[in-house]
């Protein structure tokens, strides 16, 4: 319950809604980057796009082209601090509220 409760109190706050915006507008663009550069499907542009900017990098999917490669050292450079920033600020925010929730 508690889980429910600090995703919509996260929702509520706007500044939280901007981030997720801005992380979910930055996810969308290398999405679309790595479908028209690389041709590959919707799914797997949006599987290599989470999967680079939260650094797991399972390695079964890797730019071909000499533009995709350029694309993803940038991507990788602006788009982990803000994916970072955003399960930090989940993070930070669902601790508050346990914490908050202990208090009472």
């Amino acid at each position: 319950m508690l889980f429910f409760r600090t995703i919509i109190s996260f929702f509520k706050d706007k500044d939280y809604r901007d981030l997720l915006t801005t992380t979910l507008i930055i996810i969308g663009f290398g999405s679309a980057v790595y479908h028209y550069l690389e041709g590959w499907g919707w799914v797997d542009s949006l599987y290599f796009s989470v999967i680079t900017l939260t650094t797991i990098g399972y390695g079964d999917f890797s730019p071909q082209t000499d533009a995709g490669k350029v694309f993803t050292v940038f991507y990788i450079i602006i788009g982990i601090g803000i994916i970072l920033n955003f399960i930090n600020t989940a993070h930070n925010h669902y601790n508050s509220m346990k914490s908050n929730r202990g208090k009472k």
